[in-house]
């Protein structure tokens, strides 16, 4: 049985710029600058024990909209295969939200901020392909930089409806080292209460990397081991567009 498309991804809660976010489960408070653009075309993959689900690809869009609001989508292509019997390939369901940065960093300050989502039912359930319900993620994350070092993290409650679903709370936080002008390693942890009936608590980690090819172009990745819950394995790539005036 496919895990909802939103626990996979759990919700890629995605969306600032190269030094924040993607390729990371773990998100931050920064939102787009303001009336700039991001937009990836990326893959999400997870292996279950019985079944490999990967968004292939899926397109995310994040806009200022104003001074420290970002709008928020991912428009997924979904693909669904397990061990034994046939795969599924369609579209997924789609992610919306806004994110809002309501304390800016200061000297001892970090910066906080929030960005709910909306995991809107568009997959088909019968093909294994979305979660067959209307779900929610509320979440706070905070910030703080200090020369090349950069930390984030925070957590949230996942509204999860539906027969045998939980709801559920993600945690997460990243440390991340600008190793080169161009180029980002970094590192997260992160732990999911569990999301199904029966199901136990998930805890994980990720390496990842940044790596900015100039302002325009950008490559990301992150992959690592999960233990307990749906997941064994989850990874990230992408290749980001940043622009605006």
């Amino acid at each position: 049985m496919l895990v909802p498309l939103s626990v996979v991804v759990l919700v890629v809660i995605l969306a600032p710029k190269a030094l924040a976010g993607p390729p990371y489960i773990t998100d931050d408070p920064k939102p787009v600058e303001y009336r700039h653009w991001e937009v990836y075309l990326a893959s999400i993959f997870a292996k279950q024990p019985d079944a490999w689900t990967s968004t292939a690809p899926h397109l995310e869009v994040n806009y200022g909209v104003v001074p420290d609001v970002q709008l928020h989508t991912i428009l997924p292509m979904t693909l669904y295969a397990p061990a034994e019997g046939a795969s599924s390939y369609g579209y997924g369901d789609t992610e919306l939200g806004v994110k809002y940065r309501f304390v800016h960093e200061r000297d001892w300050l970090p910066q906080i901020g929030t960005f709910p989502l909306l995991e809107v039912p568009s997959g088909s359930h019968a093909r294994n392909l979305g979660s067959g319900h209307l779900q929610a993620f509320l979440p706070l994350w905070l910030q703080k930089s200090e020369g090349k070092w950069t930390a984030y993290g925070g957590g949230g409650y996942w509204i999860n409806p539906g027969a045998g679903n939980r709801n559920w709370w993600f945690t997460g936080i990243l440390i991340q080292y600008q190793a080169l002008s161009n180029l980002a390693p970094g590192v997260e942890f992160f732990h999911a209460t569990s999301q199904q009936t029966g199901q136990s608590e998930q805890t994980g980690f990720n390496l990842g990397v940044v790596w900015d090819l100039s302002d325009l172009q950008h490559i990301m990745f992150s992959a690592g081991p999960a233990f307990g819950g749906p997941n064994q394995l989850q990874g990230y790539l992408a290749y980001q567009l940043t622009f605006g005036p």
